[in-house]
């Protein structure tokens, strides 16, 4: 479960297999890094990425921005490398895609115990399988379990579409049942969810439509393919002014004396609850971590 409020509005893919895009990375107003060892890099790149990434992060510079290795599914020729390297790399998270079931996060777990690997090391999932919908319930739980280090939900819209064959148009009606399933599948679960990429990254109307339409749906951010796409993705998932502001003024109202012992209260002229008090909570913490990362 996430101990820190961080904010994940963005998370960009970067191919592990090119070495300019890994120091490019080091420069880009992002909050999440996903250095990928799986689908952006070809079969017989594989090993070159590996250790490319695993230099990359040795060599730092990276700030604070969250840096996240996607290895290859451990049922392939370069699963269980991959995640020997990620392990000792340490980055802030491993994101293990094509995850089926709860048991597949937990193999992955048990992996990183007997590694003897820190405890700051967390686990991301791609949910982009028609098992993972069906299973979401039971993969988010995992968020719950200590053990198994759960943190983040990733949606590969991409596969997810592959492995269905529902159309991934404007409005993503087909996509809309599993995608608020896997939204709460993470709240249950106590984890952050990110939203899967919009591939015409040319397209800035539409890929506006699709943050907004994320943000809209409790998703906490999106992944990204192109540094272009940063912005526009950073304005929708950024609380605004006028609600860190209102969250704000609930929580100095709760705060005092006279209302300590109130569950609902007016403030604005408007009947607030303590639950309202609670989200502002968030609004603020992330509102606070986003103007910290300057």
């Amino acid at each position: 479960m996430t101990a820190t409020i961080r904010p994940r509005r963005s998370a960009l893919y970067m191919p592990g297999s090119n070495a300019r895009a890994l120091e490019k990375a080091k420069t880009l107003d992002v909050d999440c890094l996903l250095l990928d060892l799986e689908d952006a890099v070809a079969p017989d790149a594989k090993d070159l990425a590996r250790t490319q990434i695993s230099e990359a992060i040795a060599a730092g510079g990276y700030g604070d921005r969250e840096v996240v290795i996607r290895i290859n599914a451990l049922d392939t020729p370069w699963g269980e490398t991959d995640l020997q390297a990620a392990i000792q790399a340490c980055p802030d998270a491993i994101l293990v895609p094509k995850v089926n079931s709860a048991a597949d996060l937990q193999r992955v777990a048990h992996m990183l115990s007997l590694q003897k690997a820190p405890a700051a090391l967390r686990l991301w999932a791609m949910m982009e399988t028609p098992e993972a919908m069906l299973n979401a319930g039971a993969i988010g739980a995992c968020g719950r379990d200590p053990e198994v280090r759960l943190d983040c939900f990733v949606m590969g819209t991409n596969d997810l579409a592959k492995e269905t064959r529902a159309r991934l148009s404007p409005g993503r009606a087909a996509m809309m049942p599993w995608l608020m399933t896997c939204v709460a599948a993470a709240r249950a679960g106590g984890i952050d969810i990110l939203d899967g990429v919009y591939n015409a990254f040319q397209d800035e109307e539409g890929f506006a439509a699709e943050c907004a339409q994320g943000a809209d749906m409790g998703m906490d951010g999106k992944t990204l393919i192109h540094p272009k796409q940063l912005a526009p993705c950073h304005d929708a998932f950024s609380p605004s002014e006028a609600e860190i502001q209102w969250a704000r003024r609930i929580n100095d109202a709760f705060e005092l004396p006279e209302n300590a012992g109130k569950g609902a209260i007016q403030v604005d002229g408007k009947m607030v609850e303590r639950l309202h008090a609670e989200m502002g909570k968030r609004v603020i913490a992330i509102a606070d971590a986003i103007a910290a990362r300057g």
